[in-house]
Protein backbone atom coordinates (compact mmCIF):
# COMPACT_ATOMS: atom_id res chain seq x y z
CA UNK A 1 0.00 0.00 0.00
CA UNK A 2 1.22 3.61 -0.65
CA UNK A 3 2.12 6.19 1.39
CA UNK A 4 -1.22 8.14 2.52
CA UNK A 5 -1.14 11.39 0.92
CA UNK A 6 -3.80 14.37 -0.26
CA UNK A 7 -4.30 17.30 -2.53
CA UNK A 8 -5.96 19.33 -0.11
CA UNK A 9 -4.02 22.40 1.34
CA UNK A 10 -4.82 24.09 4.90
CA UNK A 11 -7.03 26.28 3.62
CA UNK A 12 -9.50 23.44 1.85
CA UNK A 13 -9.45 22.25 5.53
CA UNK A 14 -10.30 25.27 7.39
CA UNK A 15 -12.67 26.42 4.51
CA UNK A 16 -14.41 22.97 5.11
CA UNK A 17 -14.70 22.70 8.49
CA UNK A 18 -16.37 26.69 8.54
CA UNK A 19 -19.12 25.83 6.30
CA UNK A 20 -19.88 22.88 8.52
CA UNK A 21 -19.51 25.57 11.72
CA UNK A 22 -21.88 27.41 10.02
CA UNK A 23 -24.35 25.11 8.86
CA UNK A 24 -24.47 23.74 12.19
CA UNK A 25 -24.56 27.73 13.61
CA UNK A 26 -27.35 28.18 11.33
CA UNK A 27 -29.31 24.99 11.85
CA UNK A 28 -29.37 25.95 15.93
CA UNK A 29 -29.57 29.75 15.85
CA UNK A 30 -31.67 30.29 12.76
CA UNK A 31 -33.74 27.31 11.88
CA UNK A 32 -35.18 26.38 15.10
CA UNK A 33 -32.84 23.49 15.93
CA UNK A 34 -32.44 25.01 19.57
CA UNK A 35 -36.68 24.71 19.63
CA UNK A 36 -38.88 21.22 19.88
CA UNK A 37 -40.97 20.59 16.86
CA UNK A 38 -42.28 18.19 15.04
CA UNK A 39 -40.41 17.27 11.33
CA UNK A 40 -42.64 16.90 8.70
CA UNK A 41 -41.89 13.92 5.62
CA UNK A 42 -41.94 17.54 3.34
CA UNK A 43 -39.45 19.61 5.55
CA UNK A 44 -37.06 16.31 6.09
CA UNK A 45 -37.16 15.41 1.81
CA UNK A 46 -36.53 19.50 1.79
CA UNK A 47 -33.01 18.62 4.42
CA UNK A 48 -32.04 15.37 2.29
CA UNK A 49 -32.37 16.60 -1.20
CA UNK A 50 -30.68 20.01 -0.07
CA UNK A 51 -27.51 17.28 1.57
CA UNK A 52 -27.52 16.02 -1.93
CA UNK A 53 -27.40 18.70 -3.87
CA UNK A 54 -24.38 20.40 -1.67
CA UNK A 55 -22.68 17.01 -2.00
CA UNK A 56 -23.07 16.75 -5.62
CA UNK A 57 -22.04 20.40 -5.96
CA UNK A 58 -18.93 19.86 -3.87
CA UNK A 59 -18.40 16.95 -5.91
CA UNK A 60 -18.11 19.06 -8.97
CA UNK A 61 -15.83 21.62 -7.80
CA UNK A 62 -13.70 19.50 -6.70
CA UNK A 63 -13.42 18.08 -10.01
CA UNK A 64 -12.85 21.25 -11.47
CA UNK A 65 -10.22 22.15 -8.55
CA UNK A 66 -8.06 19.24 -9.62
CA UNK A 67 -8.76 19.73 -13.39
CA UNK A 68 -6.92 23.29 -13.16
CA UNK A 69 -4.29 22.54 -11.06
CA UNK A 70 -3.05 18.89 -10.99
CA UNK A 71 -4.79 17.66 -14.44
CA UNK A 72 -7.85 16.08 -15.22
CA UNK A 73 -7.13 12.29 -15.02
CA UNK A 74 -6.31 12.96 -11.31
CA UNK A 75 -9.36 15.38 -10.97
CA UNK A 76 -11.52 11.89 -12.72
CA UNK A 77 -9.72 9.88 -10.20
CA UNK A 78 -10.17 12.06 -7.00
CA UNK A 79 -14.16 12.99 -7.91
CA UNK A 80 -14.90 9.28 -8.59
CA UNK A 81 -13.07 8.34 -5.29
CA UNK A 82 -15.43 11.50 -3.21
CA UNK A 83 -18.06 10.24 -5.03
CA UNK A 84 -17.75 6.50 -4.60
CA UNK A 85 -17.23 7.15 -0.47
CA UNK A 86 -19.94 9.58 -0.25
CA UNK A 87 -22.46 6.98 -1.92
CA UNK A 88 -20.91 4.07 0.77
CA UNK A 89 -21.09 5.94 3.74
CA UNK A 90 -24.41 7.18 2.76
CA UNK A 91 -26.01 3.63 2.06
CA UNK A 92 -24.01 2.10 5.36
CA UNK A 93 -25.84 5.13 7.40
CA UNK A 94 -28.94 4.60 6.48
CA UNK A 95 -28.68 0.76 8.44
CA UNK A 96 -27.56 3.22 11.42
CA UNK A 97 -30.36 5.16 10.77
CA UNK A 98 -33.00 2.10 11.40
CA UNK A 99 -31.32 1.77 14.63
CA UNK A 100 -31.47 5.11 15.74
CA UNK A 101 -35.68 4.33 15.15
CA UNK A 102 -35.51 1.15 17.33
CA UNK A 103 -33.73 3.17 20.18
CA UNK A 104 -36.43 6.08 19.59
CA UNK A 105 -39.16 4.02 19.83
CA UNK A 106 -37.86 1.53 22.75
CA UNK A 107 -37.90 4.61 24.46
CA UNK A 108 -40.71 6.34 23.21
CA UNK A 109 -39.39 9.56 22.75
CA UNK A 110 -42.11 11.88 21.44
CA UNK A 111 -41.66 13.04 17.87
CA UNK A 112 -40.81 16.43 18.62
CA UNK A 113 -37.65 15.88 20.52
CA UNK A 114 -35.99 13.76 18.51
CA UNK A 115 -34.67 16.38 16.53
CA UNK A 116 -32.75 18.09 19.65
CA UNK A 117 -31.35 14.46 20.37
CA UNK A 118 -30.35 13.99 16.42
CA UNK A 119 -28.81 17.61 16.51
CA UNK A 120 -26.88 16.55 19.43
CA UNK A 121 -25.64 13.18 17.66
CA UNK A 122 -24.17 14.72 14.78
CA UNK A 123 -21.81 16.95 16.78
CA UNK A 124 -20.87 13.64 18.43
CA UNK A 125 -20.50 11.84 15.57
CA UNK A 126 -18.20 14.66 13.62
CA UNK A 127 -16.25 15.12 16.33
CA UNK A 128 -15.72 11.07 16.67
CA UNK A 129 -15.29 10.61 12.88
CA UNK A 130 -12.38 13.49 13.05
CA UNK A 131 -10.52 11.23 15.55
CA UNK A 132 -11.21 7.66 13.67
CA UNK A 133 -9.87 9.18 10.39
CA UNK A 134 -7.06 11.25 11.57
CA UNK A 135 -5.52 7.87 13.85
CA UNK A 136 -6.73 5.57 11.21
CA UNK A 137 -4.91 7.85 8.33
CA UNK A 138 -1.82 7.70 10.61
CA UNK A 139 -2.43 3.79 11.12
CA UNK A 140 -2.05 3.42 7.92
CA UNK A 141 0.65 5.49 6.83
CA UNK A 142 2.86 3.83 9.40
CA UNK A 143 1.44 0.39 9.26
CA UNK A 144 0.32 -0.84 5.92
CA UNK A 145 -0.42 -4.22 6.84
CA UNK A 146 -3.71 -3.00 8.73
CA UNK A 147 -5.03 -2.22 5.24
CA UNK A 148 -5.75 -6.00 5.18
CA UNK A 149 -6.78 -6.47 8.89
CA UNK A 150 -9.03 -3.91 8.21
CA UNK A 151 -10.28 -5.64 4.80
CA UNK A 152 -10.85 -9.33 6.56
CA UNK A 153 -12.99 -7.25 9.74
CA UNK A 154 -15.16 -5.96 7.09
CA UNK A 155 -15.75 -9.05 5.50
CA UNK A 156 -16.23 -10.75 9.18
CA UNK A 157 -18.81 -7.84 9.83
CA UNK A 158 -20.41 -8.53 6.77
CA UNK A 159 -20.82 -11.83 6.76
CA UNK A 160 -21.90 -11.60 10.89
CA UNK A 161 -24.97 -8.49 9.38
CA UNK A 162 -25.72 -10.89 6.76
CA UNK A 163 -26.21 -13.95 9.43
CA UNK A 164 -28.60 -11.63 11.86
CA UNK A 165 -30.01 -9.72 8.91
CA UNK A 166 -33.41 -10.75 9.79
CA UNK A 167 -33.09 -10.07 13.71
CA UNK A 168 -33.44 -6.28 15.22
CA UNK A 169 -31.13 -6.01 18.47
CA UNK A 170 -32.93 -6.10 22.10
CA UNK A 171 -32.17 -2.48 23.43
CA UNK A 172 -33.47 -3.77 26.99
CA UNK A 173 -30.32 -6.06 26.98
CA UNK A 174 -27.70 -3.89 25.43
CA UNK A 175 -24.57 -3.40 28.27
CA UNK A 176 -25.08 0.47 27.97
CA UNK A 177 -28.72 0.61 28.83
CA UNK A 178 -28.40 -1.90 31.74
CA UNK A 179 -25.03 -0.40 32.99
CA UNK A 180 -27.00 2.87 33.14
CA UNK A 181 -30.25 1.64 34.75
CA UNK A 182 -28.23 0.11 37.17
CA UNK A 183 -25.59 3.08 38.49
CA UNK A 184 -27.45 6.29 37.79
CA UNK A 185 -30.81 7.88 39.26
CA UNK A 186 -33.45 8.00 35.49
CA UNK A 187 -36.81 9.82 35.87
CA UNK A 188 -39.80 7.68 34.48
CA UNK A 189 -40.46 10.73 32.55
CA UNK A 190 -39.67 13.01 29.87
CA UNK A 191 -38.85 16.64 31.18
CA UNK A 192 -38.89 18.65 27.69
CA UNK A 193 -35.66 18.75 26.42
CA UNK A 194 -33.64 18.82 29.58
CA UNK A 195 -30.85 15.86 29.66
CA UNK A 196 -30.83 16.40 34.02
CA UNK A 197 -33.36 17.69 36.33
CA UNK A 198 -33.02 18.08 40.16
CA UNK A 199 -36.06 16.64 42.22
CA UNK A 200 -36.04 17.09 45.82
CA UNK A 201 -32.32 18.22 45.89
CA UNK A 202 -30.84 15.19 43.84
CA UNK A 203 -29.79 15.14 40.20
CA UNK A 204 -31.56 12.71 38.21
CA UNK A 205 -30.71 11.77 34.51
CA UNK A 206 -33.79 11.91 31.90
CA UNK A 207 -34.53 9.39 29.46
CA UNK A 208 -33.17 11.96 26.99
CA UNK A 209 -29.82 11.00 28.57
CA UNK A 210 -29.58 7.65 28.08
CA UNK A 211 -31.27 7.87 24.11
CA UNK A 212 -28.45 10.41 23.44
CA UNK A 213 -25.64 8.01 24.73
CA UNK A 214 -27.28 5.53 22.50
CA UNK A 215 -27.26 7.46 19.74
CA UNK A 216 -23.38 7.86 20.04
CA UNK A 217 -23.24 4.70 21.29
CA UNK A 218 -24.51 3.53 17.89
CA UNK A 219 -22.25 5.72 15.58
CA UNK A 220 -19.68 4.79 17.18
CA UNK A 221 -20.07 1.22 16.18
CA UNK A 222 -21.29 2.07 12.70
CA UNK A 223 -17.92 4.32 12.46
CA UNK A 224 -16.17 1.14 13.55
CA UNK A 225 -17.88 -0.52 9.75
CA UNK A 226 -17.94 2.82 7.57
CA UNK A 227 -14.50 3.50 8.03
CA UNK A 228 -12.81 1.26 7.39
CA UNK A 229 -15.26 0.55 4.12
CA UNK A 230 -14.06 4.02 2.74
CA UNK A 231 -10.51 2.98 3.53
CA UNK A 232 -10.94 0.32 0.34
CA UNK A 233 -11.53 3.52 -1.84
CA UNK A 234 -9.42 6.25 -0.80
CA UNK A 235 -6.71 6.78 2.10
CA UNK A 236 -6.90 10.60 0.96
CA UNK A 237 -8.00 12.12 4.40
CA UNK A 238 -9.69 15.23 3.10
CA UNK A 239 -11.70 12.71 1.04
CA UNK A 240 -12.57 10.25 3.64
CA UNK A 241 -13.14 13.54 5.98
CA UNK A 242 -15.68 15.29 3.62
CA UNK A 243 -17.75 12.27 2.58
CA UNK A 244 -18.53 11.07 5.88
CA UNK A 245 -19.42 14.53 7.14
CA UNK A 246 -21.97 14.94 3.62
CA UNK A 247 -23.67 11.63 4.69
CA UNK A 248 -23.68 12.16 8.45
CA UNK A 249 -25.21 15.60 7.85
CA UNK A 250 -27.63 14.39 5.69
CA UNK A 251 -28.40 11.40 8.37
CA UNK A 252 -30.91 13.30 10.46
CA UNK A 253 -33.07 14.38 7.51
CA UNK A 254 -33.42 11.23 6.10
CA UNK A 255 -34.30 9.62 9.91
CA UNK A 256 -37.00 11.67 9.57
CA UNK A 257 -38.32 10.48 5.96
CA UNK A 258 -37.43 7.06 5.89
CA UNK A 259 -37.44 5.65 9.42
CA UNK A 260 -41.07 4.54 9.88
CA UNK A 261 -40.23 2.51 6.60
CA UNK A 262 -37.64 0.42 7.90
CA UNK A 263 -39.91 -2.81 7.52
CA UNK A 264 -40.52 -1.84 4.13
CA UNK A 265 -36.80 -1.85 3.04
CA UNK A 266 -36.40 -5.42 4.62
CA UNK A 267 -33.78 -6.91 2.29
CA UNK A 268 -31.23 -3.85 2.62
CA UNK A 269 -29.31 -5.06 5.47
CA UNK A 270 -28.53 -7.77 3.21
CA UNK A 271 -27.62 -5.60 0.32
CA UNK A 272 -25.38 -3.71 2.76
CA UNK A 273 -24.05 -6.87 4.20
CA UNK A 274 -22.92 -8.03 0.52
CA UNK A 275 -21.57 -4.12 0.09
CA UNK A 276 -19.31 -4.45 3.32
CA UNK A 277 -18.23 -8.28 1.91
CA UNK A 278 -17.14 -7.57 -1.72
CA UNK A 279 -15.27 -3.98 -0.28
CA UNK A 280 -13.35 -6.20 2.04
CA UNK A 281 -12.49 -8.76 -0.26
CA UNK A 282 -11.42 -5.54 -2.76
CA UNK A 283 -8.97 -4.65 0.25
CA UNK A 284 -7.56 -8.34 0.57
CA UNK A 285 -6.90 -8.43 -3.28
CA UNK A 286 -5.40 -5.48 -3.37
CA UNK A 287 -2.08 -6.84 -3.76
CA UNK A 288 -2.77 -9.51 -6.60
CA UNK A 289 -5.79 -7.65 -8.50
CA UNK A 290 -6.36 -3.84 -8.47
CA UNK A 291 -10.54 -3.25 -8.62
CA UNK A 292 -10.78 0.24 -10.50
CA UNK A 293 -12.63 2.90 -7.91
CA UNK A 294 -15.58 3.14 -11.33
CA UNK A 295 -16.18 -0.89 -10.87
CA UNK A 296 -16.37 0.07 -6.78
CA UNK A 297 -19.03 2.94 -7.55
CA UNK A 298 -21.07 0.65 -10.00
CA UNK A 299 -20.97 -2.51 -7.64
CA UNK A 300 -22.27 -0.65 -4.77
CA UNK A 301 -24.88 1.36 -6.58
CA UNK A 302 -26.13 -2.14 -8.37
CA UNK A 303 -26.42 -4.01 -4.91
CA UNK A 304 -27.94 -1.32 -3.48
CA UNK A 305 -31.04 -0.74 -6.04
CA UNK A 306 -31.23 -4.84 -6.19
CA UNK A 307 -31.60 -4.74 -2.65
CA UNK A 308 -33.93 -1.90 -2.52
CA UNK A 309 -35.89 -3.72 -5.40
CA UNK A 310 -35.97 -6.71 -3.97
CA UNK A 311 -37.62 -5.24 -0.98
CA UNK A 312 -40.38 -3.58 -3.13
CA UNK A 313 -41.21 -6.66 -4.84
CA UNK A 314 -41.08 -9.18 -2.81
CA UNK A 315 -43.61 -10.04 -0.34
CA UNK A 316 -42.05 -9.76 3.56
CA UNK A 317 -43.48 -10.36 6.76
CA UNK A 318 -46.55 -8.66 8.23
CA UNK A 319 -47.22 -5.60 9.44
CA UNK A 320 -47.91 -6.81 12.74
CA UNK A 321 -44.24 -8.66 12.96
CA UNK A 322 -42.52 -5.95 11.73
CA UNK A 323 -43.90 -3.29 14.44
CA UNK A 324 -41.65 -1.16 16.35
CA UNK A 325 -41.28 -2.62 20.22
CA UNK A 326 -43.81 -1.02 22.00
CA UNK A 327 -43.26 2.09 24.03
CA UNK A 328 -43.80 0.77 27.67
CA UNK A 329 -40.35 -0.20 27.54
CA UNK A 330 -39.73 3.88 27.81
CA UNK A 331 -40.12 3.25 31.94
CA UNK A 332 -36.69 4.05 32.10
CA UNK A 333 -36.86 4.88 35.62
CA UNK A 334 -36.33 1.35 37.12
CA UNK A 335 -33.13 2.13 38.48
CA UNK A 336 -32.61 1.97 42.21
Amino acid sequence: MSQVETFATLPMWVGFVGFVLVVLALDLYVLGGRHAHRVSSREALFWVLAWMALAMLFGALLWWYLDATLGRAVAHRKALEFFTGYLIELSLSVDNMFVFSLIFGYFAVPLELQRRVLLYGVLGAIVMRVSMILAGVWLLSQFSWLFYVLGALLVVTGARMLAKADHEPDIARNPLVRFLRSSMRITKDYHGESFFVRIGGLRYATPMFVVLLMIEASDAVFAVDSIPAIFAVTTDPFLVFTSNIFAIMGLRAMYFLLADMRARFRYLKHGLAAVLIIIGGKMLAEPWFHVPVQWSLGAVGLILLASVGASLILPGRTAATAARPKAKASKTGDSP
